[in-house]
């Protein structure tokens, strides 16, 4: 897909990190391209994944919720009346859906701080106002981000031609106003947000041509166990591993538990293999997202940091670098890097598909051994998958 990514994307040249109420620029970090290059990580900002399910036989049925779902039978009953069946029920329904309940046997409540209002801006809006214009600084698609007292904004441009927009996040205590991506609000709240906020931020809330969406920043309690016991449920995405709206990696983590589903499951053969497989994924998955998912707190809470002498320690060290001309994340002089720069390279660095080759190299083939399949080459060969296929699935 990285061709038709880079059709229809923008390619993040790096970050500008701007005071809140005063519009300071407190640094800006331009992306290392050896840093990136030897991670192979880069920002990109971009829309595909529908077209792309829907081409490679996907059925998406639009309009429908899921009402129930039994793993032992693996029927997924939905809101039409329609029932569906298969070989693995994979529960993709968020934080709060049907999948999660069934795995979660905790009452404990999600510790609920702040909202994130989304909003969309288009270019040919935003170019109207000499005061908005440079945030399309032609051939540099910089993020922004705005660092407030218990309120933050992280923006960026997306689209191309056309359709080319700001995004707009912003962060701010909990306000009754939150609901899901579909929801929309009025912009009082969001102005509300804006309130104290510099000039572009101000005009940007209110110029959206459309109402914007409130989102709930949710801490959720850590699931313990990601497979049914069944052996025939699991769960992906926000439905395993919760990531707050509006954070940089959540289409990321999206796309590589897919890819780590896909990896493993290329390496089906026989039935009796699915269960193996669904745990597998668990096991290379749940630290990684466990760890993402923190970091991105993390970061709403090193943005909407209050008033004191971490705020000031924080904004001193950047506006160190930045009167030094250095990128505000790095290392300088007896100066550590900032814990965000090195947290992001570490995320650029892992690769979902090389972790579940190297399981398969390391446990999978082990167990296909066990089981008296030959694995010369490091693959089933053949023979042994018919054989397999027939055991499995003699009546």
């Amino acid at each position: 897909m990285e061709k038709d990514v880079l059709k229809v994307g923008l390619k993040s040249a790096g970050i500008e990190l701007i005071l809140f109420e005063t519009g300071e620029t407190l640094g800006q970090h331009i992306w290392s391209e050896e840093v990136l290059r030897e991670t192979r990580g880069e920002f990109i900002f971009s829309h595909l994944l529908h077209e792309t399910a829907v081409s490679l036989g996907a059925k998406i049925r639009m309009g429908v919720t899921v009402t129930g779902i039994d793993p032992e039978t693996r029927r997924v009953k939905l809101s039409s009346g329609e029932i569906l069946t298969g070989d693995v029920i994979v529960g993709a329904d968020g934080a709060t859906g049907v999948s999660r309940r069934l795995l979660d046997m905790d009452d404990e409540e999600p510790v609920h701080r702040f909202n994130c209002y989304s909003t969309v801006t288009p270019k040919s809006i935003a170019m109207q106002d000499p005061e908005l214009a440079p945030l399309f600084e032609p051939g540099v698609n910089r993020m922004f981000s705005w660092f407030g007292n218990n309120h933050a904004v992280l923006s960026f441009p997306m689209g191309v031609g056309e359709r080319e927009a700001i995004a707009m996040y912003t962060y701010g205590p909990k306000d009754g106003k939150e609901g899901g991506w579909t929801d929309t609000v009025d912009v009082s709240g969001l102005k509300n947000y804006c309130s104290t906020a510099e000039s572009r931020l101000q005009k940007l809330a209110a110029l959206s041509p459309n109402p914007p969406a409130c989102l709930p920043i949710m801490s959720f309690p850590e699931l313990e166990d990601w497979v049914h016991d069944s052996g025939r449920l699991i769960v992906v995405g926000d439905a395993a591993h919760p990531i707050p709206a509006g954070a940089i990696q959540d289409a990321a983590m999206a796309l590589e538990d897919g890819a780590v589903l896909a990896k493993l499951f290329s390496h089906l053969r026989t039935e009796d293999q699915i269960e193996t497989l669904l745990y597998a994924f668990q096991d290379l998955r749940q630290p990684h997202c466990q760890k993402v998912s923190s970091k991105e707190l993390h970061d709403i809470n090193f943005m909407c940091m209050p008033p004191g002498e971490m705020q000031e320690g924080r904004d001193n060290v950047m506006r160190g670098k930045r009167d030094a001309g250095l990128n505000v994340l790095d290392a300088s002089g007896d100066q550590e890097e900032q814990a965000e720069w090195a947290e992001i390279k570490d995320v650029f660095g892992y690769d979902a598909e090389d972790d579940a080759d190297n399981w398969w190299m390391e446990w999978g083939l082990l167990r296909e051994r066990a089981r008296g399949t030959d694995v010369a080459g490091g693959h089933v060969q053949p023979v042994a998958v018919m054989q397999g296929v027939s055991q499995a699935y003699a009546p």
